[in-house]
């Protein structure tokens, strides 16, 4: 990386409605995932592998427990001027919380005038990824733009899930249009087939990004948004550059990973982005040790696997299990346990996701679910059998037949 100063900004305000009832309590960037980990946890990851040491978070939404994640997990070295600070939203410049994601950058403007970097990552705290930042930095001032963003290819077909970038075949690092789930956009020059979709991941200059935001905060047409009005107003004066994730390689990643990026922000795509990672060849790769996520380190012993009572063995297959998890004589399948979770005595678990301390008692059935902290499904109940039943019940059932059950609610077994 060029020898400049590098700020990071991690956006982690996002309420998350899409994630209800996982968010019911929680920031959207607080979920638990993959077991011991939080949404957060694999941006700040990226962010520190590629070298980065002033990083702060942006929070709002119900952040309790995310402040609490960032302060006990990422404590860098101060003696050496390095952070990873949590700031909530404080009014600086009126009573006003966060009205979109450039706001909350302009509202933030202290933070930058204090550090005075040259260069300013921004990133979003809710996406499942690897990528080393310091090689789309490096691009990003070989290319002379004033802001770049990062791309990941995919599918035409899907172009109408994503902000789309659209580049001209002449210069096909700079970005020709920015497109909103867009119907109908133009494939890429070099593929056809494929359109560039925005990670919501940006380098600026630091001066652009500060005359960006304050431009932005006195228009009153604008939502405010980084992707939605930021991004745009670069691109129309030809200063937007697009960083494609096809040229990042991160040390230890593998043919079948190496370009793995998931949007989690809704419950199939969250259920979704579990099932990639406890195949025996996953899509994503928790094991990567030259290129590691972390987070905080349980006190808690490992997890166990025992015989019940009457002396009957139990099944793990192509599971996680975090943890303090007891696992007595059931049988658990192609699932995530979180740390703390038990399972008991005939207990089946199938395709689902449990959070810290979900109980699943003696003969209980759980089958596509996600059963939030401190869960407990009684003796004998089910949940993820019938979807009729489960919403009849008061659980959020999606189209696509899982169910999620909010934190500390309990499963009985009907009569």
């Amino acid at each position: 990386m060029a020898t400049r100063k590098i700020f990071g900004i991690v956006l982690a305000g996002g309420e998350g409605k899409r994630l209800m009832p996982l968010t019911e309590d929680r920031a959207k960037p607080a979920v638990p995932f993959a077991g011991q980990y939080r949404l957060i946890d694999f941006a700040l990851s990226n962010l520190i592998n590629s070298g980065l040491q002033q990083i702060v978070v942006l929070t709002q939404y119900k952040s309790h427990s995310l402040d609490r994640h960032v302060s006990q997990t990422w404590r860098l070295d101060g003696m050496l001027g390095s952070y990873v600070a949590s700031v909530p939203a404080q009014q600086r410049l009126g009573k006003r919380w966060f009205s979109g994601s450039a706001d909350a950058i302009l509202q933030s403007l202290n933070l930058i005038y204090d550090e005075q970097p040259d260069i300013i990552v921004v990133v979003g705290a809710d996406h499942v990824y690897r990528m080393d930042f310091s090689q789309m930095i490096q691009a990003h001032i070989d290319s002379g733009a004033e802001a770049t963003v990062a791309a990941i290819r995919q599918p035409i077909s899907l172009a109408n899930q994503f902000g789309v970038i659209e580049v001209d075949a002449n210069s096909p690092d700079r970005i020709h249009r920015f497109l909103e789930k867009p119907s109908d956009p133009d494939g890429l020059p070099d593929s056809p087939g494929e359109v560039f979709a925005s990670m919501g991941n940006y380098v600026f200059n630091a001066d652009a990004l500060i005359d960006a935001v304050l431009q932005d905060g006195e228009r009153t047409d604008s939502s405010h948004d980084m992707g939605g009005d930021i991004i745009p107003a670069f691109v129309s004066q030809g200063k937007a550059g697009v960083y494609d994730l096809k040229g990042n390689e991160v040390p230890g990643s593998t043919d079948r990973d190496r370009y793995y990026w998931r949007d989690v922000g809704t419950i199939d795509s969250f259920f979704e982005a579990h099932q990639d990672l406890i195949s025996v060849l996953p899509v994503f790769n928790l094991y990567n040790q030259e290129w590691p996520i972390f987070s905080q380190q349980v006190n808690s012993p490992p997890a166990k696997f025992t015989r019940d009572a009457r002396g009957s063995l139990g099944t793990v297959i192509d599971s996680i299990v975090s943890l303090g998890s007891v696992i007595s004589g059931a049988h658990v399948e192609r699932s995530v346990l979180g740390p703390w979770a038990i399972v008991g005595s005939g207990a089946n678990v199938s395709d689902s996701i449990l959070f810290d301390r979900a109980r699943i008692e003696a003969g209980a059935t759980v089958r596509r679910a996600i059963l939030d902290k401190e869960v407990v499904v009684e003796a004998g109940a089910h949940i993820g059998v019938d979807r009729a039943e489960d919403r009849a019940r008061g659980f959020v059932v999606t189209d696509s037949g899982i169910t999620v059950v909010g934190k500390g609610s309990h499963v009985r077994k009907h009569a």
